[in-house]
């Protein structure tokens, strides 16, 4: 997939069928939006091409209200290649950028360097100053651009409209396992190994420290996980919190306990899937009690990965 910054570059391709969003977790919605612009290129013999944004737009027009993304640029861009996307465009999003009319946007970018031949919105998405951008706006602009529109429907999982605040939401709950329904995958974070206090290893189970470059963290508690390693996602547990059973540490970490595993993964960027929780975090008396009770989460934690159909989640993207 080609990926620009901007639309400036030279070699930008033209003749496309496009889509428009930030499309923060690719969730099943957005992943309906990037299936119908794919085949329908296909259909078309043009690019399907993606125009994404960042930041996101409400972190520059609302700052005080913008929303943590489930996904990190390049994750999102990952995803988009996955999918079958030919092209990205990434528009930076600002002040200026936000004064442009959404008909100058349809008539300078969509039509003039992209050479649209169909563009897709998803339900209810609105773009260009104002928010005067919608597929009422698209329909009526299209006819006299060259260019066809549509809206694609949104995805419901049993009347819920899948949305990337429902999963955050979701994910603040602990709730791993309806998150993943909604995503189409388990729901991960990544970021690179560091050295922790090393207290997993004096109690038989040494973890791995990761400093995520994710900002929505699930709720605090321990989760049956799998952790990509040299290509191949292996069983974990992993501990996200602060650790109350040690009072000197109140800065939340997450803490993988990779199973049958003895490598050394210091400075190693790690992928962890979040599968099932397992518990609340809690405090408990001491390093007894505290091993005692990871042990009881790791035989769970084993008990979840003999469930029929679990290691198919571990093939979604």
């Amino acid at each position: 997939m080609k990926v620009f910054h901007g639309t400036d570059n030279a070699g930008i391709l033209r003749g496309t069928t496009l889509t428009l969003g930030v499309f923060d977790g690719l969730h099943l919605g957005h992943q309906a939006i990037m299936k119908r612009v794919v085949e329908r290129a296909a259909v078309t013999g043009t690019v399907p091409t993606v125009i994404t944004f960042d930041p996101h737009p409400r972190a520059v027009l609302h700052p005080d209200n913008a929303p943590p993304l489930l996904q990190t640029l390049d994750q999102r861009l990952a995803n988009f290649d996955f999918l079958g996307i030919g092209q990205a465009i990434v528009i930076r999003f600002d002040g200026h950028f936000a004064g442009i009319d959404a008909e100058r946007f349809l008539k300078d970018i969509v039509c003039e360097r992209l050479h649209a031949k169909e563009v897709y919105l998803g339900a209810g998405f609105a773009f260009g100053k104002n928010r005067g951008g919608n597929i009422e706006l698209l329909r009526r602009m299209s006819a006299q651009l060259g260019f066809s529109a549509d809206e694609v429907e949104e995805v419901r999982l049993h009347s819920t409209r899948i949305s990337s605040s429902k999963i955050r939401g979701l994910l603040a709950d602990g709730k791993v396992n309806l998150a993943r329904r909604m995503l189409g995958r388990p729901y991960g974070v990544e970021g690179q190994i560091i050295h922790g206090l090393e207290r997993g290893r004096t109690i038989g189970f040494p973890t791995a420290n990761l400093k995520p470059v994710n900002r929505v963290i699930p709720k605090y508690g321990v989760y049956a996980t799998a952790s990509l390693i040299d290509g191949v996602w292996r069983k974990s547990i992993t501990n996200v919190g602060i650790r109350p059973t040690f009072d000197d540490d109140r800065v939340p970490s997450i803490e993988t306990f990779v199973f049958d595993f003895d490598g050394d993964l210091y400075g190693e960027v790690l992928r962890v899937r979040f599968l099932h929780r397992i518990r609340d975090e809690r405090k408990f008396s001491g390093i007894d009690e505290l091993r005692a009770q990871i042990q009881k989460d790791s035989a769970r934690a084993v008990s979840f990965f003999k469930r029929r159909g679990v290691h198919r989640q571990l093939e979604l993207v």
